[in-house]
């Protein structure tokens, strides 16, 4: 096996492991979400304690937002510089291609509504605390921010293929094209 072989396996071992795990992560977040939501609403004195049930959310939104840009540079990586090499898969190309023609435009790698419907059942525990008015916007305020964040982060995750992809097309036709050294014997 090849340097190049090895790489190109190495690689699609990596997008497949970050894949699972973003996966995972998501019902291993919400439910420690409704663990700690649970615990606010039924225990809590203080209406700031609904920051401890969101830090987990945003916790959580972070590390899969990190695994899916992550393996989306990744494939934009392969598609540039092994699918045009004799016989590569064209996996990554074909992925692109079949994206955006799925009806109501596919899935949502972030889990950007979810996150945003636990962000608003977060607040129910304010109104059940009987927050003041300086508490209630303080939570009111760090929730809408985060809601912000997943539709700033939806917006990038859009764009990215395209972006990634020129970034990387432009990367490799600057890069010399150089025989990787052989291991002496």
């Amino acid at each position: 096996m090849s340097l190049t072989d090895t790489e190109f396996a190495v690689l699609r071992t990596t997008i497949s492991t970050r894949g699972t795990v973003r996966m995972a992560l998501l019902p291993l977040t919400i439910f420690g979400w409704a663990v700690l939501s649970a615990g606010v609403f039924l225990y809590a004195e203080v209406p700031m304690a609904v920051v401890f049930p969101l830090a987990i959310l945003v916790a959580g939104f972070e590390a899969i937002h990190a695994l899916h840009v992550g393996v989306e540079r990744i494939g934009r990586y392969l598609q540039v510089n092994y699918e045009s090499l004799p016989g590569a898969p064209q996996w990554e190309s074909t992925a692109m291609r079949v994206g955006p023609a799925l009806p109501g435009g596919g899935i949502d790698p972030l889990f950007t509504v979810v996150f945003m419907a636990t962000t608003f059942a977060n607040l129910i525990p304010v109104a059940a605390l009987n927050a003041n008015r300086v508490e209630f916007g303080v939570l009111a305020m760090l929730h809408v921010i985060f809601i912000i964040r997943l539709v700033r982060a939806r917006g990038a995750a859009a764009r990215q293929r395209a972006v990634d992809l020129e970034t990387f097309k432009a990367i490799k036709s600057q890069v010399p094209v150089t025989k990787p050294p052989t291991p002496e014997m």
